[in-house]
């Protein structure tokens, strides 16, 4: 029987689920997987779940400082919840997940760093070894810079929002264990700026992205791992294979699953050696100044922190509800801080989020959340398995 487009892929590329949903997990067999501010909201609310959020709100009452705020309470319960979560995924991947950092945190360098080793700190209590959580971080200056100092301590990091070259370069420099280039959204972008309808896979300016930092780390010999994630079609995972890792939503691993034909692979290590490609040296300065010449990476870094922070704020908000007894408006309160227009729909422009938790709100696939569906989703989506820990 010939093999489908994603066995073929598999062979080629680690192939990761870009989803929460337990169910795809188990269906894909991906390697590696994530939590986010948006996945724990949504499971958080599962009458399942309660005794966990419970636990986590009283774990962090006890663990703050005497006088602290019920709003630190729940900023402290977050990391906690995060973990949980996270503990939960490991028992069904064979690989690794990624626990995100406070997007509020990232220009500040210290408080990264001292945000990871905390995360860190509670995984190894619960019997995780290190070596299987990646350390979600802004591709800020400050962000990288922090992520070469957790390297340097065996904390292994996944720089995320990554969308300049100039970026790229710098964590290969700081030495981080993987970077998530972001195709989707590139093309987002450039759809918007020109006003075009589309673009063939091979001219996506998100799948020329990926490519280019793909072969700029082989030709020199960076150890680095590329992992291109948000895509929008099929095409555009056809034209990164052989990239190191592709993080795939469920809808399109279905595609894969379904096509036959031959795969073509279009990312190999040896033919990256053999391009004729100038090294460069990205130090803060050089770093200032290509940021600011690339517009496309400059808004949607921005954009991106701003999203990741508003999943943030609404999580925290959900949790003090929790803790004052009151959750009646967790789902209504969560769709008004994304719905910025007010037009009573969520476009994943407004989004900005974390594209799978999207895609699993959007039921009928119209590119846009009615408070319906962020009604129903919530919780809905997102099946995790009951954890062996206390």
């Amino acid at each position: 029987m010939p093999m489908s487009l994603l066995e073929q892929l598999k062979a080629v590329t680690v192939v990761v689920a870009d989803t929460g949903d337990i169910h795809s997990i188990r269906k894909f067999t991906p390697r590696d997987a994530t939590t986010n501010p948006s996945l724990i909201t949504a499971a958080a609310q599962m009458p399942e779940y309660q005794d966990v959020v419970r636990a986590a709100l009283d774990w962090a009452r006890r663990e703050v400082p005497k006088g602290a705020s019920r709003e630190d309470i729940c900023r402290l319960a977050v990391d906690r919840l995060a973990v949980e979560f996270g503990l939960r995924i490991l028992q069904i991947v064979p690989g690794r997940v990624s626990t995100e950092v406070d997007a509020r945190l990232s220009h500040d360098t210290q408080k990264m760093i001292e945000k990871a080793r905390f995360l860190i700190k509670l995984y190894e209590a619960a019997g995780a070894k290190r070596e299987r959580i990646l350390i979600k971080i802004a591709s800020t200056w400050e962000g990288i810079r922090a992520a070469g100092q957790l390297e340097k301590e065996g904390i292994h990091c996944n720089l995320t929002l990554l969308f300049g070259m100039h970026q790229a370069v710098a964590c290969a420099e700081a030495g981080v264990t993987l970077i998530s280039p972001f195709v989707g959204r590139i093309l987002d972008w450039y759809l918007k700026d020109t006003g075009r309808t589309e673009y063939d896979p091979e001219e996506d300016p998100g799948v020329v992205s990926v490519t280019k930092i793909y072969n700029y780390y082989k030709k020199h010999g960076y150890r680095t791992e590329v992992m291109g994630a948000s895509f929008r079609n099929v095409g555009e995972i056809l034209e990164l294979a052989g990239c190191d890792l592709l993080t795939i939503a469920p809808k399109l691993l279905s595609e894969l699953a379904s096509y036959g034909g031959e795969l073509e692979r279009k990312l190999d290590p040896r033919t990256a050696e053999t391009l004729p490609i100038e090294k460069i040296h990205v130090d803060e300065k050089t770093f200032g100044e290509m940021h600011e010449k690339d517009r496309m990476a400059r808004e949607k870094l921005a954009e991106g922190i701003d999203g990741f922070t508003k999943a943030q704020v609404s999580l925290e908000a959900m949790l003090l509800e929790k803790f004052m007894g009151d959750t009646s408006n967790a789902a209504r309160d969560l769709f008004r801080v994304f719905d910025l227009d007010g037009d009573g729909f969520i476009t994943r422009e407004e989004w900005a989020g974390t594209d799978a938790v999207f895609d699993a709100l959007d039921v009928n696939g119209d590119g846009r959340i009615t408070p319906e569906e962020m009604g129903a989703g919530l919780g809905a989506a997102f099946r995790l398995p009951e954890a062996s820990h206390s």
